[in-house]
């Protein structure tokens, strides 16, 4: 007996979860080269006898293009549905990484990185499944929304031990076949099932506590502004979060090695953090639903400069492993929080292209804060100073999430009708 589709594919039904746990699994393994990149870097720089800054920048040049990716997988969604670039971003990621096992120098590792893992490869796996997820929610966007950029930290959590293991057993060159080999298979397969197109979802105010955090105005100026002005300051905000953010995830294998503790102990660090970055994705969703994304944004902020700052005094191998599990506990739901603060605060009929730009900056700024990083290390000979940048970036972020806060108060106590100031 045949039901209809509007019964099916209606948000928040079964199949909108049925969905959501098969994007948890797609974004899982089409995220790996991202966390993989930074265990092959210590092995990488010794192969190619090349500095800290020089072998950081596959890792820069990745998130570029996952960056600027992810804009045109998502039109591609918007007009086709999110199954053509999942089968698109399956095949390239297959070919970049069998490329990357292939490549004969840095410059080619590096090339096969930028355009085939992360503009053509991975992009598919992150900003449109974000955008499409959030497209099959009305009553708990937030939560949904995490649990989907989880599958972002699952394969954080998962690969860099996986890659360890095989790149002592076999090379990294194997290791990237392979993975090349699993990976596109399985991301291929896993996009067969998104075939359906997202629900028309009325997005009316629902009454729940995330909507009642934001005033009921004109969503032509959020937070009194104009447009392009609060477009600008979420982006600005996105990159130095992200530049903070990507001091530990990025360099924290290679500072293991360099404090002699060995790059398997960096890796199980990595996936320990991103492993805590999965918990507080889902804690932060929940938050989100309750307080809005704003406020999520600023307590996420201040929780991670405060892991940031634990980096500086403690440096032995159990102070490592408690305070990167912290660092993966505080900074898990700063990236999600955007999405949820595009969708309370901008016109849902642009939240699409909106979410896309903003998750675009947060990628540019994982691309400088790694590149950054290796840069101040071969200037000064340590990483300290390196933890001390990601700090002055991560208190911009906090600077700019606090002025916003302070324009909705603002635009709470303004008299109805009153007027605003740009």
């Amino acid at each position: 007996m045949k039901t209809s589709e509007t019964t099916v594919h209606a948000a928040d039904s079964r199949y909108a979860m049925l969905r959501l746990a098969l994007t948890l699994l797609i974004m899982t393994v089409g995220s790996s080269g991202m966390y993989v990149v930074s265990v092959m870097l210590p092995a990488v720089q010794a192969e190619f006898g090349i500095d800290r800054a020089a072998a950081s920048l596959p890792y820069t040049w990745l998130m570029l293009g996952f960056g600027f990716g992810g804009v045109v997988m998502g039109k591609l969604a918007d007009r086709f549905g999110v199954m053509w670039p999942l089968l698109v971003g399956s095949v390239f990621l297959a070919a970049g990484y069998i490329a990357t096992g292939l490549s004969g120098d840095i410059v080619s590792f590096t090339i096969a990185q930028a355009l085939l893992v992360g503009l053509l490869g991975s992009s598919a796996a992150f900003a449109p499944l974000v955008a499409d997820t959030s497209l099959w929610f009305v009553k708990r966007r937030g939560i949904a929304v995490a649990i989907c950029a989880s599958g972002n930290y699952v394969a954080g959590a998962i690969w860099p031990p996986i890659a360890q293991h095989f790149i002592e057993t076999v090379g990294w060159r194997q290791t990237y076949i392979g993975m090349g080999i699993f990976c596109g298979i399985a991301m291929a397969v896993l996009a067969l099932f998104f075939r359906a197109r997202p629900p028309a979802v009325a997005v009316a105010p629902t009454g729940n506590a995330s909507n009642n955090a934001v005033p009921p105005r004109d969503m032509t100026r959020p937070f009194g502004l104009g447009m392009t002005t609060a477009q600008g300051l979420l982006c600005v905000a996105a990159v130095a979060c992200c530049v903070a953010m990507a001091m530990p995830q990025v360099h924290i294998v290679a500072y293991c090695g360099d404090l002699g503790y060995g790059p398997t102990q960096g890796a199980m660090m990595l996936s320990l953090m991103l492993g805590f970055g999965v918990v507080s994705r889902l804690v932060s969703g929940a938050i989100c639903d309750r307080i809005g994304g704003l406020r999520t944004l600023l307590l996420g902020g201040v929780l991670q400069c405060i892991a940031l700052l634990l980096f500086l005094p403690f440096d032995g191998l159990a102070s490592l492993y408690v305070i990167s599990a912290l660092f993966g506990l505080f900074q898990g739901g700063l990236v999600p929080a955007y999405a949820i603060i595009v969708r309370e605060h901008f016109p849902p009929k642009e939240a699409g292209a909106r979410v896309g730009t903003v998750l675009m900056f947060s990628l540019f700024g994982m691309a400088l804060g790694g590149w950054m990083s290796g840069k101040v290390f071969d200037l000064t000979g340590s990483y300290h100073a390196a933890f001390l940048n990601g700090i002055g970036w991560n208190l911009l972020n906090l600077c700019i999430a606090s002025f916003l806060l302070f324009r909705l108060y603002r635009l709470r106590l303004r008299p109805p009708g009153g007027p605003v100031s740009a």
